[in-house]
């Protein structure tokens, strides 16, 4: 009787022992539970979120489609336009080409004259140096000329006055007939010189002057 009623209480210890697993087991999935049912409502709010997302986004591809067509359209303006733009940019293109040639052409005239240009000044400079030397010996030989023609002018005049005067027709001398308008001196008081203001003709480079009187009274021209 005793080894039954021990052998009933070590059953009711294994129950208990068996219970109290079971309770442990049950509220470890209970916990797991509670995590679940909060994962599932966080999911379900993640799932409106996402419908909600998916509205604004459909919203936005209708609107994007809408813009997609108008650009479209654009698109098929500008290509149309793009066609005869084409065209003109052939032209302005060919047009471009010509003027590149005639420039080329233009440049190389240019360097052309420059290398003239150059050239030519070379040889005017020559020439102003030459002209420059004859300038400088036309200018000594003036000077020589002058200084002669006045060596010339003074020995004629010291002649004239040495002079025996020429009888005339009337049996007057021929200075004599020569009366200063100014002071009415007459003979030996009127000189004949060069007039350097009137030249007749040259004799090589030496200038040929026309004569004046000239009173040794008063100092009138004539």
């Amino acid at each position: 009787m005793k080894a039954e009623l021990d052998a009933k209480v070590s059953e009711n210890a294994n129950k208990d022992q068996m219970i109290s697993e079971l309770n442990s087991e049950i509220e470890g999935l209970n916990s797991k539970l509670s995590e679940a049912n909060t994962k599932v409502s966080e999911l379900e709010q993640g799932v409106t979120n996402s419908e909600t997302a998916l509205s604004d986004l459909s919203s936005e591809l209708e609107d994007a489609k809408g813009k997609i067509s108008g650009l479209e359209a654009q698109i098929s303006e500008l290509q149309n336009a793009s066609a005869s733009s084409v065209d003109e940019l052939q032209n302005l293109q060919g047009e471009v080409s010509e003027l590149n040639s005639k420039l080329a052409a233009a440049e190389q005239e240019k360097a052309d004259l420059n290398t003239q240009l150059s050239e030519l000044n070379t040889l005017l400079l020559e020439k102003d140096n030459k002209l420059q030397e004859l300038s400088s010996s036309l200018g000594d030989k003036e000077k020589l000329i002058e200084a002669q023609t006045t060596h010339i002018e003074e020995v004629e005049s010291e002649l004239g006055e040495l002079k025996p005067p020429d009888i005339g027709a009337g049996g007057f001398a021929s200075e004599e007939r020569i009366t200063c308008p100014m002071c009415g001196a007459v003979g030996a008081n009127i000189k004949q010189t060069e007039d350097k203001s009137k030249v007749l003709s040259y004799v090589g480079h030496i200038p040929m002057y026309a004569k004046k009187h000239v009173c040794k009274k008063c100092g009138y021209e004539f």
